[in-house]
């Protein structure tokens, strides 16, 4: 009788250590469960993370003055990974607009949402106030919560680790936003 417990003590014993396996494997694929909204609040982060460095570089060249310059990295984990994206809003690029300040989302197709549930679009505010979401500054086209919002679409595997992103202040030369090979190039042009 004694053998008998033992046994079972030991197969009550390898069952938690399986259960606690499989749900650790899936917490760290983020593969399903509360482990992908995990992942959506970890890009949700990095998204405000990347506005946020954007909008104060941006603001700094805008309080220094006309031919100032300004650079920031800003490291990426999550945004820079397609399978990432997928897995938590089903796609595979980040948008970047400017509204006042820098605004960055994951898009679901063709589609952002500033609140609610699927909500993928994260602004941080600039000393810079300007809308730039319905101006040319931007070539590609979105729906933000219904309506048409200007901005540029980077695919994630088009990012790398690090992002560097330069910011000038060249009078005339107008509002632009460039991304090439790891580096977001900007320029802001109040008078513009």
């Amino acid at each position: 009788m004694r053998r008998g417990q033992i046994s079972l003590e030991l197969m009550f014993l390898l069952m938690i250590f399986m259960l606690i396996l499989v749900y650790s494997i899936n917490n760290v694929s983020f593969s399903k469960g509360p482990s992908v909204e995990v992942l959506k609040a970890q890009i949700a982060l990095e998204s405000k993370s990347l506005a946020n460095a954007i909008s104060n570089t941006i603001s700094q060249v805008y309080a220094q003055g006309p031919g100032s310059k300004a650079t920031t990295y800003v490291k990426l984990t999550y945004l820079k990974d397609s399978g990432y994206l997928r897995k938590a809003f089903s796609g595979d690029s980040i948008f970047i607009t400017y509204i006042n300040g820098t605004c960055v989302g994951v898009p679901t197709g063709n589609e952002l949402y500033s609140s609610g549930d699927n909500k993928n679009f994260f602004c941080t505010r600039s000393l810079y106030l300007r809308d730039l979401s319905n101006t040319p500054t931007f070539p590609s086209t979105l729906n933000l919560d219904g309506k048409s919002v200007n901005g540029m679409v980077i695919k994630a595997e088009n990012l790398h680790g690090t992002l560097k992103v330069v910011v000038e202040w060249i009078p005339g030369d107008g509002n632009t936003w460039q991304y090439d090979d790891g580096v977001l190039r900007i320029n802001i042009d109040p008078g513009g």
